[in-house]
């Protein structure tokens, strides 16, 4: 409980959780600071692209291997079984519609790329080494998630399609795109690839990551601010609850593909992410019925600031505890 304690002291104080903190504070502040939409979607852009050519980079050197195959695998069971998971939690601690709950579920079961990259940030900040593949496996859990949650109104006897569109939504969408493209990128031109234009993805990567959550803070406030009665208070336990839930499944599996301490803490927080990004945008198309006033609070008001500020911290000491590091 003192390393959970002491980590999370220390990733509250670090730059980047401080500038998360500080777009969350004035947006509840209703202060007028705000970042130009199109600087917000370059630097998405940048950052998946630079941890997608690392990711990729990191493969190429350590070669395609059954663990990799295994944690791909992983990650699509982990993706399409937790949505099962919190649509059960969800039906416990509130009284949301179908709908509503199962799109909310798709959210859990899918990823937030933002926190991975924060998560791999902790990682390299404390020197704790992970598999380049981890990457891949953020990619592969985009998407299965939303089949749950169509199948989960589907039973109801509602309907749910699955027509062209979604399937764009979803296979097309342009966050997994990039970082799918560009990891192909970093895996074919490897370690050398990555030396060319390391002085692009690599050291200005703090800085952007910072504005970046300086940017979801304002985001999240404004969410939050805007959400006010929208969410009970079992919803909100759910956004609390369900992360820890979803890392532990995560843990499970590091265990059982033997991975390292740092791979086993970025499967945890994967397992332990809320989509905002992929997710929200099928729903649209697949259940547009679905509220998203709270499936988006909840995962960007109330789940992601958790996982930044006390998730992490919890799944890195879980991992070094239990792996070893």
């Amino acid at each position: 409980m003192t390393d959970i304690l002491a980590l999370a002291a220390e990733n509250l104080i670090s730059p980047i959780i401080l500038s998360f903190a500080l777009g969350m504070f004035a947006a509840l502040a209703r202060s007028d600071l705000s970042i130009p939409e199109a600087v917000a979607k370059g630097m998405s852009i940048y950052l998946l692209f630079a941890i997608g050519f690392k990711g990729g980079a990191g493969v190429a050197a350590h070669g395609i291997d059954g663990k990799l195959l295994g944690a791909l695998l992983a990650g699509l069971v982990l993706s399409f079984l937790i949505p099962f998971v919190a649509f059960a939690l969800l039906r416990v601690l509130t009284r949301m519609e179908t709908v509503d709950a199962a799109a909310v579920a798709a959210h859990y079961g899918s990823i937030s790329i933002v926190t991975f990259v924060t998560a791999t940030s902790v990682l390299q900040g404390r020197g704790i080494d992970a598999e380049g593949y981890m990457v891949a496996v953020a990619a592969i859990m985009e998407a299965p998630a939303i089949l749950s949650a169509l199948w989960l109104v589907a039973r109801t006897g509602r309907s749910a399609g699955m027509d062209g569109d979604l399937w764009r939504e979803i296979l097309l969408n342009g966050s997994i795109v990039l970082l799918v493209g560009s990891f192909l990128i970093g895996l074919a031109t490897g370690e050398d690839g990555l030396a060319r234009i390391e002085s692009f993805i690599v050291s200005p990567f703090q800085g952007v990551l910072c504005l970046f959550l300086l940017d979801m803070g304002l985001v999240a406030g404004r969410g939050l601010r805007s959400a006010r009665g929208a969410l009970g208070l079992g919803a909100v336990g759910f956004g609390l609850l369900m992360p820890p839930i979803g890392a532990a499944f995560g843990l499970i599996a590091a265990l059982i593909l033997g991975l390292s301490t740092g791979g086993a803490a970025l499967l945890m927080t994967l397992a332990a992410s809320a989509s905002y990004i992929a997710v929200p945008a099928a729903m649209r198309v697949a259940l547009p019925e679905a509220n998203p006033s709270i499936y988006l609070t909840l995962s960007l008001g109330v789940t992601f600031p958790f996982n930044i500020t006390v998730g992490i911290p919890l799944y890195v000491t879980v991992a070094t505890m239990t792996v070893g590091g």
